[in-house]
């Protein structure tokens, strides 16, 4: 991760594989190792909440972009807890499965169970990717301007999952969406 300000663990290694103390300089990528699956999520949870703050201090709304998949769960549940000013912050996917509404497969079903659901976030700042019609070419074309509409200058923060098959964001390795370059949304 790359992070600019002091992260609660006592050294990280950088990818030289030099040990790092958490007053490293600004812009290091630091490797943090938790003790377990929970003190990961809580770990990245105050992570994003500073900087989701440091964005806000800079403008007046923030965008966080997160994946589905069972990996983020424990982190959105933790970040469901803290005291942040939700009215100013935006939801955006990173992914979406082609699957009904409710839909236990749904990346959105498990981000309203787990964040939705306990944050007081404004329906109105969850921006979810539409894969119920028709035309999912045309939805991502939508999800894209929408982007471009809200991040023009890229997203605030966005937290990837890692599948057991090394995929993240839906992008599994060897996939030829992988090669698309000149779009923000693709349909894998």
């Amino acid at each position: 991760m790359i992070d600019d300000s002091p992260f609660p663990c006592a050294a990280g290694i950088d990818t030289a594989g030099h040990r790092l103390s958490p007053h490293s300089s600004p812009g290091a990528v630091v490797v943090v190792v938790h003790a377990g699956e929970e003190q990961a999520a809580v770990g990245a949870a105050h992570h994003i909440e500073r900087r989701l703050r440091r964005a806000l201090e800079a403008a007046p709304t923030a965008t966080l972009a997160v994946s589905g998949g069972s990996t983020p769960a424990p982190m959105l549940r933790a970040l469901a807890g803290a005291d942040l000013p939700w009215g100013s912050i935006h939801l955006f996917q990173v992914d979406e499965r082609v699957a009904p509404a409710g839909h236990a497969d749904r990346n959105a079903t498990q981000l309203a169970t787990c964040l939705l659901d306990a944050a007081p976030l404004p329906p109105a700042n969850v921006h979810l990717m539409e894969v119920e019609g028709p035309d999912p070419i045309g939805s991502a074309e939508r999800y894209a301007e929408l982007l471009a509409r809200w991040a023009p200058d890229g997203l605030d923060i966005v937290h990837l999952g890692l599948g057991d098959d090394g995929h993240t964001a839906s992008l599994v390795p060897g996939d030829q969406v992988l090669e698309i370059t000149d779009r923000a949304v693709a349909v894998t």
